[in-house]
């Protein structure tokens, strides 16, 4: 039987058009932010657009990392690593517990999960600042961090992943003599990776992206991250398009790389949801 898998149909050569022309939508702002940070300022402001930099320079990049922009980048990176690698271990043990645990109160803990996920941040952001600064951690980066890693959606998320797990086997792990510790390690983890590399990539993008917490908790200009020094260098040198693309430039490079990392698990993670859905 011949197969006609490889024959280009009205409908492929239609999907084929389509993805290129949002492809190109979605690639040109990236393409516009590189050339855009290696431009002059009389070339940026030019009435007609210059696709192509005709005269580059790194002087963008120059004036960027004379002001603290590596230690605002640096502030940046620890606040969206550490709240990814703290809000996906947090959240696969409360979802694993959730899923497969059986104890008094679980379902009213697990509403009151889904009800936190509708508040917006804006409800709970003052409560949230004073418990920072009657801990003593306001205007620290872990002011940003440690509400981050209570993140009600990865607990419903990584929850939704830990139903899939067959009770059989954990039955099995336990007649084995495997303990809690052993049995989430080499049993839980292993079967909700799909789901922690999409929880990842989110809570990432999330922390690093979070402009307006970042703005109420971070003050000192040392605690800052890179959206918050870029913009209080505008601020303080006027309208500057050239540095600006140079500070989106250096800020958008660690998200490509966790998401180009991550990406396989990213979708399968998607797949999954899918087919549970």
């Amino acid at each position: 039987m011949k197969t006609v898998t490889g024959k280009m149909t009205p409908y492929k050569v239609f999907s084929g058009i389509i993805l290129a022309v949002l492809t190109v939508f979605l690639v040109f702002p990236l393409y516009w932010i590189f050339t855009g940070s290696v431009k002059t300022a009389a070339d940026i402001n030019t009435p007609t657009p210059q696709w192509f930099p005709t005269n580059p320079t790194l002087a963008n990049y120059e004036k960027l990392f004379d002001n603290p922009a590596l230690l605002w980048l640096w502030n940046t990176i620890f606040i969206a690593v550490v709240a990814m690698i703290l809000t996906c271990i947090t959240a696969a043990m409360a979802g694993y517990v959730l899923a497969k645990k059986k104890f008094y109160g679980r379902t009213v803990i697990f509403s009151l999960i889904v009800c936190a996920m509708a508040l917006p941040k804006q409800v709970i952001l003052i409560p949230l600042l004073k418990e920072m600064s009657f801990l003593g951690i306001h205007d620290t980066l872990w002011a940003v961090i440690l509400p981050t890693v209570g993140w009600p959606f990865g607990v419903f998320l990584m929850k939704q992943f830990s139903e899939g797990i067959p009770n059989e086997m954990l039955a099995a792990a336990r007649i084995d003599g495997a303990g809690e510790v052993r049995t989430f390690v080499q049993i839980i983890l292993p079967m909700v990776k799909p789901g922690i590399g999409a929880l990842a990539i989110f809570t990432f993008i999330t922390a690093w992206n979070d402009y307006f917490m970042q703005l109420i908790m971070l003050t000192k200009n040392t605690s800052l991250t890179i959206s918050l020094g870029i913009a209080n260098l505008q601020a303080e040198m006027a309208t500057d398009f050239g540095l600006i693309m140079a500070g989106a430039a250096v800020a958008a490079i660690p998200i490509l790389a966790v998401f180009l990392m991550f990406q396989k698990y990213f979708t399968q993670g998607i797949t999954m949801g899918a087919v549970k859905g």
